[in-house]
């Protein structure tokens, strides 16, 4: 059984560290609170304070969680709120033939490319197109368990004096946002720099805005939003994905 050094168990033999981490990582037991706290005494069962959460709870508990999906934009919605997008771009430029979409992979890649497709439709403008890489720039390099996957930049323009619009699939901390700016100012200085993004899901970590936003989601900081893609899921569709114990 684990002990630990406590007045609560006989045993004097400290707990190992990385077991107890590891049984007590929040998202496989979500009801323990303050778990660091916690004692694990020899008879198998958690004390802290004046609760009690046996082990075999625990385990149960952590099968029980399931993954909700929740539908909040399907392909129809999504084309509509591309169009409204690409037409403020071209109305809020001050002058459209500076305008240059860059999308940030892999999401906003796609995302630029429509985007540039609506507004030579409806305008007869053809923006020139950019594909930026943010892994080398990110703040959490060492947070990641595994190494990053590193794709191409290519701007094929100068970036001297454009009208920047920095497209990306769902807007969260904005830390991919500062990655992507520290990429783009490597590249040169241009006029401007404003950010596009399908879905605006708030919880900003930074002091970073969407100017042009096709959806505004309000969501829990544990949920996750996934965009899918026709050019790479095969559909086209957002899904709000939450987690709750059955």
């Amino acid at each position: 059984m684990w002990t630990v050094s406590d007045r609560f168990s006989e045993s004097r033999t400290p707990i190992n560290t990385t077991s107890l981490k590891w049984l007590t990582k929040a998202s496989m037991f979500p009801r323990l609170a303050l778990v660091n706290q916690a004692l694990l005494v020899r008879h198998g069962r958690w004390k802290h304070g004046a609760f009690f959460f046996s082990l075999h709870d625990m385990a149960e508990n952590s099968m029980n969680v399931q993954a909700h999906h929740h539908l909040v934009m399907e392909s129809d919605a999504m084309s509509r709120a591309l169009e409204r997008m690409a037409r403020e771009i071209y109305q809020e430029a001050d002058d459209p033939s500076l305008l240059a979409l860059v999308g940030i992979h892999t999401g906003g890649v796609f995302l630029a490319r429509r985007l540039g497709h609506i507004l030579k439709n409806l305008y007869g403008l053809s923006v020139p197109i950019g594909t930026l890489d943010i892994n080398l720039y990110r703040d959490d390099w060492s947070r990641l368990h595994t190494q990053p996957k590193v794709r191409a930049t290519v701007l094929p323009f100068s970036l001297e004096d454009k009208d920047i619009v920095l497209v990306d699939d769902v807007l969260f901390t904005g830390r991919t946002i500062r990655a992507a700016l520290d990429a783009l100012m490597d590249y040169g200085r241009p006029k401007r720099v404003r950010v596009a993004a399908l879905v605006d899901r708030g919880h900003r970590e930074l002091p970073i805005c969407a100017h042009f936003v096709g959806l505004e989601l309000k969501t829990r900081s544990d949920e996750q939003v996934n965009v899918f893609l026709q050019e790479k899921d095969g559909a086209d569709k957002v899904v709000l994905e939450c987690r709750s114990a059955a």
